[in-house]
């Protein structure tokens, strides 16, 4: 399983939807509940941060392959099925 890392910002509604979102899908789904997930304040790790090419929190990346960037038009559903699309790009070696 490869780690997701997952760049967020403490206050932004966007990403505590993301947060939920996966922990509401590992508690549906046992596969996932291994997940590999690093969070990554991006103000309190700006030096992990600039080295990753993104616009929006949340971002998700899987090694260093840019898998899901937040819009402002993503609802939770939207949110939830990209987490889940992260989590099983993860599972795949």
């Amino acid at each position: 399983m490869k780690k997701l890392r997952i760049f967020y910002l403490e206050h932004c509604p966007y990403c505590r939807k993301a947060r939920e979102a996966l922990d509401e899908l590992k508690a549906e789904n046992a596969e996932y509940e291994n997940a590999q997930v690093e969070w990554i304040e991006e103000t309190r790790s700006p030096e992990i941060a600039d080295g990753y090419d993104y616009y929006r929190v949340p971002s998700i990346f899987c090694d260093d392959k840019k898998l899901y960037e937040c819009s402002p038009a993503d609802d939770y559903e939207k949110i939830k099925a990209q987490v889940e699309e992260a989590l099983k790009a993860s599972l795949k070696e």
